[in-house]
């Protein structure tokens, strides 16, 4: 049991641990400027260019521990090198302020993909963490797939219209709620076409 919950923990510290660091560099670095080869870069810059390896990293460190990483998780790694490296290499900040929209929009237009088709994607991604009826599913796909959507436009307007400090708490703070707030709120959905598990009736 000791040893499920040292994993379960580890796991967790490098699923999240990357976000926490780019927060705590943004931070410190904030009101600072960088000089490399003449050119000035900010601390948002600073701390992107130290969030990618260290994503890169955990990433790397999760599939060994885990023996697999999700298509989210990968996506993710792929959309932060890019954006991320673009940010860095063009020294604009809106490159990575843009990679959550993107994110969002794809994992919103595969659900709706799947939706079209008649099957549900989440469902084969989550199925064994979360058994539910067909119809569940759907339900669920159909309401996911509005809350990316949903993520996206507000990514939008937050980096677009309000500081660099607020979008990077929204980014830090604000997602990572919202999306555990829209499962909490699925509990109904959850008791109602949920399937239990079988039991062993020897005992």
């Amino acid at each position: 049991m000791t040893d499920k919950s040292n994993k379960t923990g580890l796991k967790a510290a490098l699923e999240y641990g990357p976000i926490a660091i780019f927060f705590i560099a943004y931070i410190v670095m904030k009101s600072r400027t960088f000089t490399i080869a003449g050119q000035e870069y900010s601390g948002f810059i600073a701390a992107t260019a130290l969030f990618i390896p260290i994503l890169a990293l955990s990433t790397l460190l999760l599939w060994r521990l885990t023996g697999h990483l999700s298509k989210m998780q990968i996506m993710t790694l792929v959309l932060v090198v890019v954006f991320g490296g673009l940010s860095v290499w063009f020294n604009d900040e809106r490159f990575f302020k843009m990679k959550p929209t993107l994110i969002y929009l794809i994992f919103g237009g595969l659900l709706g993909f799947g939706l079209l088709r008649g099957k549900s994607y989440l469902e084969a991604v989550m199925d064994q963490a979360l058994p539910l009826k067909r119809e569940g599913w759907m339900i669920l796909t159909k309401r996911l797939m509005f809350f990316f959507l949903f993520l996206a436009l507000a990514n939008e307007v937050i980096w677009r219209t309000m500081s660099t400090g607020t979008w990077v708490s929204f980014k830090t703070f604000g997602l990572p709620l919202g999306i555990f707030a829209f499962f909490m709120a699925q509990a109904r959905l959850f008791s109602k076409y949920g399937i239990e598990e079988e039991t062993d009736a020897k005992d």
